[in-house]
């Protein structure tokens, strides 16, 4: 069965949750959590995303992002086949490190931003 599309926010404006398959562990040690923001900033200053707020957990993450120079989908990629690289060569595993795609929830006006970074 083929998957709902994702709707785009009106604003640019996600609140994305990614969680390890399995909810197994993304983030071990602290090169980890540093790997992961490096990656974040970079395509940040790539692509041009605003970052309201963040929170590595560890098994999941949150974001808070308004979309730069692409699709919200096309830079999660990035992010995450980069994140999952590193995580597979360092740990030396192979296969998905993320369950499924990305949760999004469009963030359309100004209450829930505050709700949603108040979350986070």
């Amino acid at each position: 069965m083929p998957r709902k599309a994702r709707e785009k926010s009106k604003t640019g404006v996600y609140h994305l949750i990614w969680r390890g398959a399995n909810r197994q562990e993304i983030f071990h040690d602290d090169e980890d959590w540093i790997r992961f923001l490096d990656i974040l900033k970079k395509y940040k200053l790539k692509l041009n995303l605003t970052i309201y707020a963040w929170c590595l957990m560890s098994n999941h993450v949150h974001l808070l992002i308004k979309e730069g120079d692409e699709s919200i989908s096309a830079t999660m990629k990035r992010i995450g086949v980069s994140y999952a690289g590193y995580y597979n060569w360092k740990y030396r595993t192979t296969g998905h490190l993320f369950q499924d795609r990305f949760r999004s929830e469009n963030v359309e006006d100004q209450a829930y931003l505050k709700t949603v970074v108040r979350y986070i």
